[in-house]
């Protein structure tokens, strides 16, 4: 009874929260409808003020309010419990996305008229990102980026070494490389997380896009499906730094910067940083060559920025003004511009540099999604690769993956299974 009681408690609290905080759909002092959105970029704060100004004062009927919180994610989950919805989110396409969708937060937006103008790949990404099959348009690719291998444009030049296009080139280079007395890769694995960068390119052209869904399926396990992924991760540490995990992020950009390495296996959200150190430093990238051959390679790219619109959202028209707003073509080209970022809606838009050596894979859109997206977070796979690379016993490491994976995936596990049958 006690806990009823509390629970009941809970939920008035709750009720009385979202009377008294309520975001969505409010109107301003001066008539006009406000439309909240709230996103997980901080980094492109300016961006999203000079939005903000611009669309403020070229509407009369609507006022934007755009907040970028540290740490939004968590933000938005407190907001969802209190039932203080934003109007609009821009989050990333990952497992939070997902689960914004299974919780039945997100309005379906198939009707938006700028779906059209989304390239067709990031859409079906946003679709595989689905836990289960469910109708429905929930989020509008706004932008993505790319990992794969950065280099050392001039250095590469000067010793006339080619670019690789299969794992046995790679290898090649790599020794080419060592043999020159030049370090080949900078590794900044004493932060878990850029071990996933090197993980997800591999397992881009090495595993199916949807073998986390095969896997939660019953088809298949990791332990078959990511051998010549960790055996990859593995062969790669005899080109980097003796002591791989002795290093962070921070300490591989600025090693790459000062031209201490011939190569970065890292995403192209790292060049500002590196750029810090070094501004003239004339970097390239190119795509990870896991294959056998250029044709079986895929680019790593995923959502990393789409608008979705709160299912309780009153004001959906204005809200799909913002949206329409947003994907106007100077304001798709001057996000990329500001973050180095590669649109994810059609047309005809100025690539960063950083981008040439992929320009190939982007416009031919022979993309696929990060696997890392379909991770949960408690699972911290970034931390388990790290410890694999350190023991390099590949059979423990996936057999560990396999149990881990149905350990936080149970729930989600069993709604599949429901699912499939009927």
């Amino acid at each position: 009874m006690a806990k009823r009681k509390m629970f009941s408690l809970f939920m008035a609290l709750a009720t009385v929260s979202s009377i008294l905080f309520s975001g969505c759909g409010s109107q301003s002092d001066n008539g006009k409808v406000v439309i909240e959105l709230v996103h997980y970029k901080p980094e492109a704060v300016r961006y999203f003020e000079e939005v903000e100004e611009q669309f403020n004062s070229s509407h009369d009927n609507i006022e934007l309010k755009i907040s970028s919180p540290n740490d939004a994610v968590t933000v938005l989950k407190t907001r969802f419990i209190r039932e203080d919805n934003p109007d609009i989110i821009g989050i990333g396409g990952d497992f939070n996305y997902a689960n914004f969708i299974d919780a039945d937060i997100l309005m379906d937006i198939s009707d938006f008229d700028g779906l059209k103008s989304i390239k067709q790949t990031y859409l079906d990404i946003g679709e595989n990102l689905k836990f289960v099959p469910v109708k429905g348009v929930y989020g509008v690719p706004y932008m993505s980026n790319a990992a794969g291998i950065l280099y050392n444009k001039d250095m590469f030049t000067e010793h006339g070494w080619k670019i690789p296009e299969t794992w046995n080139e790679l290898i090649s280079l790599c020794e080419e490389i060592k043999n020159a007395g030049i370090l080949p890769f900078y590794m900044g694995y004493k932060d878990t997380w850029t071990c996933l960068s090197p993980w997800n390119s591999a397992a881009s052209s090495l595993a199916d896009a949807e073998v986390c869904k095969e896997v939660n399926k019953g088809n298949t396990t990791f332990s078959k499906e990511y051998v010549t992924v960790a055996e990859q991760m593995k062969a790669l540490l005899k080109y980097g730094p003796d002591e791989p995990v002795a290093y962070s992020y921070n300490d591989a950009c600025t090693a790459f910067a000062r031209g201490e390495s011939a190569m970065f296996m890292i995403g192209s959200y790292a060049v500002p940083q590196i750029k810090t150190v070094n501004p003239d430093l004339n970097i390239d990238s190119f795509v990870y060559p896991a294959a056998d051959t250029k044709e079986g390679n895929l680019l790593t790219s995923g959502i990393d920025l789409q608008f979705c619109i709160t299912k309780d959202c009153p004001h959906k028209e204005e809200a799909y003004e913002v949206l329409r707003f947003l994907l106007e073509d100077e304001n798709v080209q001057a996000y990329m511009d500001n973050q180095n970022a590669l649109a994810c809606k059609e047309g005809n838009f100025n690539l960063a540099p950083i981008f040439d050596g992929m320009k190939e894979y982007i416009t031919e859109s022979k993309v696929t999604d990060y696997q890392d997206h379909f991770y949960p977070s408690e699972m911290s796979v970034d931390a388990m690769v790290q410890t694999y690379l350190l023991d390099g016993d590949t059979e423990s490491f996936l057999n560990k993956f396999d149990t881990a994976w149905i350990r936080y995936n149970r729930d989600l596990i069993e709604k599949v299974k429901n699912f499939e049958e009927g």
